[in-house]
């Protein structure tokens, strides 16, 4: 298949790293033409993943309109873009796009200013188009390196799901398919504002049992956000719910987790993203994803408190003891699971 990687960040260019392993017919297309000529030269991406050379047969373009002609030439399953771009760039690359090409897209996270998740924004966009997420536990430079992971590819349209999979399934990829576009992108939005939640609690040295609790009653208001969004509940104990909020709140690869173990420090927000030097989703995406719980009336008191944190209206001591004072109540409360009598 001719696959075209739109994005020539760390995550977009383990993608081609990974699938050029085994396909011939990959191009990684790169935004600035002078990063584009030096990866194309040097046969590696020297600013996010220095030690990871590329396969012989990964090309790499500054030509858009090379890369969207690159998708479109047919073989046995078909061209698919996969767009590597952050959030805010998702709208102007899906229109970019012809209305016969297929993509999958890897950002993860609420558009800032509208709220909006990446299938209300393709929806809007191309309400007729093959679209569809991929998504999962993954750090980029294990995907590079060749190690064992597992993604998910969720869309409406179940023969692109079969796509992805001919795209990169290998002996170290693994790739699931959902129908369920909603739950995989919300756990992707929501993981990233509890990955710093998570940090926090470490920071604070407040112990396993703590951090354990923690992203326990994350994962319930990840899933009860979902629901409330149409999600399906099986969906929040797979790879892009549970999976990926594990991988993000405890991997020290998380830059989202970073945060919070320096919030915890005392250390101010505007130093920490500046030290830290790459985009931590889950610090633009935590008000977003607080506002669209409460026009729900959804209540998620850990992304609350991560929110007051991140505004300076709290201190990390005084957001965790107030979560631990919050009123006893049923575990289950507020997620409604189908039994299979119904």
């Amino acid at each position: 298949m001719n696959l075209t990687v739109l994005g020539a960040g760390a995550w977009g260019t383990a993608l081609a790293i990974s699938a050029a392993r085994h396909n011939p017919h990959v191009l990684l297309w790169a935004r600035d033409q002078a990063q584009a000529r030096d990866m194309q030269a040097a046969r590696r991406n020297a600013r996010y993943l220095p030690n990871s050379p590329f396969p012989d047969a990964l090309r790499v373009t500054h030509d858009l309109n090379e890369a969207v002609v690159h998708s479109r030439a047919r073989g046995q399953h078909g061209g698919l873009v996969i767009i590597g771009t952050p959030m805010a760039a998702l709208d102007g690359m899906l229109q970019s796009l012809p209305a016969d090409v297929a993509a999958l897209w890897l950002c993860k996270g609420f558009e800032k200013g509208t709220g909006r998740l990446g299938h209300e924004i393709a929806m809007a966009l191309r309400p007729h188009a093959r679209c569809g997420v991929l998504s999962g536990p993954s750090f980029a430079n294990e995907v590079a390196a060749n190690q064992p992971t597992a993604l998910v590819a969720a869309s409406f349209d179940t023969t692109l799901g079969d796509q992805a999979v001919a795209a990169f399934h290998s002996d170290s990829l693994r790739v699931y398919t959902s129908n369920d576009p909603i739950g995989v992108e919300v756990g992707g939005a929501v993981k990233n504002v509890l990955a710093i939640a998570t940090g926090i609690v470490d920071g604070m040295q407040l112990g396993l049992n703590a951090r354990a609790a923690l992203i326990t009653r994350g994962l319930a208001e990840m899933t009860r956000l979902g629901v409330a969004l149409g999600a399906q509940t099986d969906t929040f104990m797979g790879l892009s719910g549970l999976g990926d909020l594990v991988l993000t709140a405890t991997g020290n690869l998380s830059r989202n987790r970073t945060v919070g173990l320096k919030l915890a420090e005392g250390l101010p927000l505007a130093q920490i993203l500046s030290d830290l030097g790459h985009v931590a989703e889950g610090v633009y995406s935590a008000a977003t994803v607080l506002q669209r719980a409460k026009a729900l009336d959804v209540a998620m008191p850990i992304t609350e408190a991560v929110v007051a944190v991140l505004e300076g209206r709290i201190t990390p001591a005084k957001a965790v003891g107030a979560l631990m004072s919050r009123e006893a109540k049923a575990e289950t409360a507020g997620v409604r699971v189908q039994t299979p009598f119904e």
